[in-house]
């Protein structure tokens, strides 16, 4: 399991600011965190670093508890939710794109 990404308070602050004007790119729906979307979710962010996915659960606790897990499996650091939309942060291993401020 990868482990997650861990933030500050000003690199979340400024993912947040980038991740303003992003569209989500997936969608959980009734089937939960398949394996099949954790890997969707881990293609997405070695491609853009910064995704937003949206989440079709109703309870509030049902939908932070799949954002949790999604993240979790994906070793993604959740920046920012907001109602059913997750923004979703793991830098490419590949072409990092993203430069963060420090501290």
């Amino acid at each position: 399991m990868p482990s997650a990404v861990q933030l500050t308070s000003a690199q979340t602050r400024f993912l947040r600011g980038q991740a303003h004007d992003l569209r989500a790119m997936l969608q959980v729906g009734g089937k939960g965190i398949t394996d099949a979307l954790v890997t969707e979710v881990a293609n997405a962010l070695e491609q853009h670093e910064l995704i937003k996915v949206k989440v079709a659960a109703e309870d509030r606790e049902v939908r932070d508890a799949m954002i949790a897990e999604l993240a979790e499996r994906a070793g993604a650091a959740l920046v920012q939710r907001i109602g059913h939309t997750a923004v979703l942060y793991k830098p490419s291993k590949d072409k990092r794109q993203i430069v963060l401020p420090r501290g």
